[in-house]
């Protein structure tokens, strides 16, 4: 080849050569930098921000506390708890609940509830004369409006066959229609579950025979129980109450406003509606309805005194504060409503001087501290003696090696549920496990659930938790609960679905 064209070619092998290398290291270098620049989604380890959410989500077992300072305490004793088992020993139970919520009265809750689950946690292990295995506790975290619940299923799904040997969930939080996909989802991947304030009569097994959430047990009584309850205690009739409910309704308000409607079937007064927003938490424009509505109920006959309210508590306290303003104060009304009425206590925007103007408003709360200790003993359905137990439990948590867990709230009954829920996990872990042995099956768990009653029943700080076949809580007491002006509440009296205790034996009837 002749010189100068070897010297050409070579140029322009040169300057292909360079293009080729440029683009490479430019190409190196954007992927480089995309690398730095990606954001890094993780939160603590099994907790991440799912894409285009804020959120951290997810399973965690160490002391993350998913950036809410009121649950930093309880988070640290779980995790000084957990540190202290030896690998092997243990199976795990995660704690559903909204950690990442922002509502103040939702926050106080799952503070509660986190508490009392911690503290059935720690008397399992330390309290219960060496019985296996030993309980470890992870907190689950679904959203704040369990939006994410599939990601966070998809995790506890894992750790039933890893080292976790997660063996059921507790807690789940409200009766929402994404909690309701999360525990269909949990109970079809074979995961018990163990529900604490859940009482929506269509989150529970047993609905006209069937069981679409199997290994499903709770401790509350469903929204049927508790408004027989409250009309048994009140004597509500047909001609003396008008209801008021949320359209079209959420698991919780659906089935109470169903079972109110049902109490007072034949009403002269047809009921009436407001619709709140999607998301229950937020104010919406639902005063301006509950103004108008109080026109309607003052426009009944004399006589008419009781209002049942099928709603959550953000619409109940508008409504209540609309009461509160109403032209007929000269009659006396009683606001009627489910567990709901607890966030309440201590709400800042219940205007408490409604209160004082002819008008009582009572709920049917899960538990409270008084109910037992102001029944008289010997009452079936509970004892005092169980709620002390945890109390002295409580005393001793404000310090080590126990504590400390924080500011302690008994009056919402939240810790109190929670810790029963807990204990009734631990009580189907323990009963499913072989003799001799540290792991139950995971099938076996959720099979427990029917024999829990008569004397293998749980003997709960909120009252006997006898079980059903369906895994329901048979004939619960259920606490009477007033609000009060001074921004407690008070305890009325202990109610009953079937109108009276369980008889001793605490077995359900067919």
């Amino acid at each position: 080849m002749p010189r100068r064209l070897r010297e050409f070619w070579s140029i322009r092998l040169y300057r292909y050569v360079t293009i080729v290398v440029s683009a490479a290291l430019v190409v190196g270098v954007v992927i480089g930098v995309r690398v730095l620049l990606a954001e890094d989604r993780s939160c603590a380890d099994g907790v991440e921000r799912p894409p285009g959410s804020s959120e951290c989500v997810g399973v965690t077992a160490s002391a993350y506390d998913f950036g809410r300072p009121q649950l930093r305490d309880p988070v640290r004793a779980i995790a000084r708890e957990n540190a202290s088992l030896k690998k092997g020993s243990y199976v795990t139970v995660a704690l559903m609940l909204p950690y990442t919520a922002t509502a103040p009265s939702t926050l106080r809750d799952v503070q509660h509830e986190l508490q009392g689950a911690y503290l059935a946690q720690w008397q399992a292990n330390h309290a219960a004369n060496g019985q296996t295995p030993a309980i470890r506790l992870v907190l689950a975290n679904p959203g704040a409006t369990s939006a994410h619940w599939d990601l966070m299923v998809d995790r506890l799904d894992e750790m039933t066959r890893s080292e976790d040997r997660l063996r059921a969930v507790a807690g789940v939080g409200n009766s929402t229609e994404a909690n309701k996909a999360a525990v269909a989802e949990l109970t079809a991947r074979g995961i018990p579950v163990v529900g604490a304030s859940i009482t929506a009569d269509d989150l529970a097994n047993g609905q006209r025979g069937r069981d679409p959430f199997p290994g499903l047990a709770r401790v509350a009584p469903t929204n049927t129980d508790e408004a027989r309850a409250l009309a048994s205690f009140a004597k509500v009739g047909a001609g003396k109450a008008i209801l008021v409910y949320d359209k079209p309704g959420d698991p919780y308000t659906r089935t109470l406003q169903d079972s109110f409607a049902a109490l007072i079937k034949g009403s002269p007064y047809e009921p009436q509606p407001f619709t709140p927003p999607a998301d229950r938490s937020q104010e919406g424009t639902t005063a301006n309805t509950f103004r108008q509505i109080t026109h309607l109920v003052c426009d009944t006959t004399p006589g008419t005194d009781t209002i049942l309210f099928a709603g959550r508590h953000i619409q109940l306290r508008q409504f209540i504060n609309a009461l509160g303003g109403r032209g007929c104060q000269d009659r006396k009304f009683t606001v009627l409503t489910g567990d709901e009425g607890s966030y309440l206590e201590g709400d800042k925007g219940l205007d408490r001087t409604a209160l004082s103007r002819n008008l009582t408003v009572r709920y049917s709360a899960l538990a409270h501290p008084d109910a037992w200790t102001s029944t008289p003993a010997g009452t079936p359905g509970g004892s005092a003696a169980d709620m002390n137990n945890l109390i002295d439990l409580i005393t001793r948590a404000a310090r080590e090696p126990i504590g400390p867990i924080g500011e302690i709230g008994l009056d919402d009954g939240q810790l109190i549920i929670g810790y029963d829920a807990m204990t009734l996990a631990v009580k189907g872990i323990r009963e499913a496990t072989p003799e001799g042995g540290t792991l139950p099956p995971l099938a076996d768990v959720g099979l427990q659930w029917p024999q829990v009653k008569g004397s293998l029943r749980v003997s709960g700080a909120s009252g006997w938790i006898c079980l059903d076949a369906h895994g329901n809580p048979y004939d619960k007491a259920v606490p009477i609960v007033e609000l009060t002006t001074d921004g407690g509440n008070r305890f009325v009296r202990i109610a009953w679905p079937e109108g009276k205790p369980p008889a001793r034996e605490c077995l359900p009837p067919s």
